[in-house]
């Protein structure tokens, strides 16, 4: 007798899928390599990328789309053209952008490749943190201008790591990759999040506390919350104001979180620091102060998968793909009710 009957594979078969998404993905996404293995999995012609679905007669035959950035969405009147459609397997994030209530309607099952792209946010904002609490900007720009010796504890006194404290608002994906990859560090880690209870914090090693008490505790404020009507502006001017002096704020989750223009006046007038990876609006004017103050870094929206990273994406498809057609439950399922709290 099987012990574990709804984990023991099947054998496996090949449905039709087909690829959904901007077609500059599915080249980066999945090169010849990435594809030999995609056709031992599935009958998928590697060409064919639809970005429309209104122009697709290939979704009437459809079991399986592997999306991702780019897809269109999934509503009611392409489900309706798709008689055959039960799952989707998103090589990338947050599947808000093309899974509709219809998917879920109809029973279809969706996976994602979120814990995987997880990983590049999560190491950035740890190198991040690293920076920050060594003031390596600072030095580094300074050493750069002056080009000689100087008392770096003199000027920067109590810099450094050991013993400082982190405050990681929001347990999301990333946020519990950041505390997992902080971990080996001698941080004390205080964490803000009204859905996790002290069960859960206990397990996570971290300090549970309510934001307002984050806030003015932490060296170093390192946000993971989704993007909600309810986190629009989080960090206001009011929260930002509890920040202590010289904190730095870290922000690569969603620029909506933070409103820009009271940062920029606290980073103005050195108060506060911050590494800002998403900003609101994503591409600040070009007289914004963030671009060229010294005590923020700000890049483009980088700190998720590029490059080489992407295949990690794919590799987690991939092997979603293999489990469905193996008969397993997906490894990294979505599910219906966490999309109401989640990215």
């Amino acid at each position: 007798m099987n012990p574990n009957p709804d984990t023991t594979p099947v054998a496996a078969r090949r449905p039709r899928a087909l690829f959904a998404m901007a077609r500059r993905h599915r080249d980066a996404l999945f090169p010849p390599p990435e594809v030999e293995r995609l056709l031992s999995y599935v009958d998928i012609d590697p060409d064919r990328v639809t970005e429309d679905f209104a122009r697709e007669p290939a979704l009437e035959e459809a079991e399986l789309l592997v999306t991702s950035w780019g897809c269109p969405v999934v509503d009611a009147d392409v489900l309706a053209r798709a008689p055959a459609l039960k799952a989707i397997v998103h090589a990338a994030g947050s599947v808000k952008h093309h899974v509709t209530p219809a998917c879920w309607e109809r029973g279809i099952t969706v996976s994602s490749a979120a814990a995987a792209n997880a990983v590049p946010v999560a190491e950035y904002t740890v190198a991040a943190i690293l920076f920050a609490n060594k003031r390596v900007l600072d030095i580094g720009a300074l050493y750069r201008e002056q080009r000689t010796p100087l008392d770096w504890s003199r000027r920067y006194p109590g810099f450094g790591n050991h013993r400082r404290t982190v405050g990681i608002v929001g347990a999301s994906l990333v946020g519990r990759k950041v505390i997992e990859l902080l971990r080996p560090h001698d941080f004390d880690v205080l964490l803000a999040d009204p859905h996790v209870g002290p069960v859960r914090a206990a397990a996570l090693g971290v300090d549970l506390v309510e934001l307002d008490e984050l806030l003015p505790a932490s060296d170093v404020v390192s946000l993971h919350a989704p993007e909600l009507p309810e986190t629009r502006r989080l960090i206001d001017a009011r929260r930002l104001g509890l920040m202590r002096d010289g904190a730095t704020l870290v922000n690569t989750a969603r620029g909506s979180l933070v409103d820009t223009e009271a940062l920029t006046a606290h980073a103005a007038a050195g108060r506060l620091h911050a590494v800002l990876d998403v900003t609101e609006p994503e591409v600040l004017p070009a007289a914004s102060p963030l671009y060229s103050l010294p005590n923020v870094l700000l890049t483009p929206h980088i700190a998720g998968s590029l490059g080489g990273e992407l295949l990690r994406i794919t590799g987690s498809a991939l092997d979603e793909i293999a489990r469905y057609c193996s008969g397993l439950p997906f490894a990294h399922p979505v599910h219906h009710a966490a999309l109401a709290t989640s990215a």
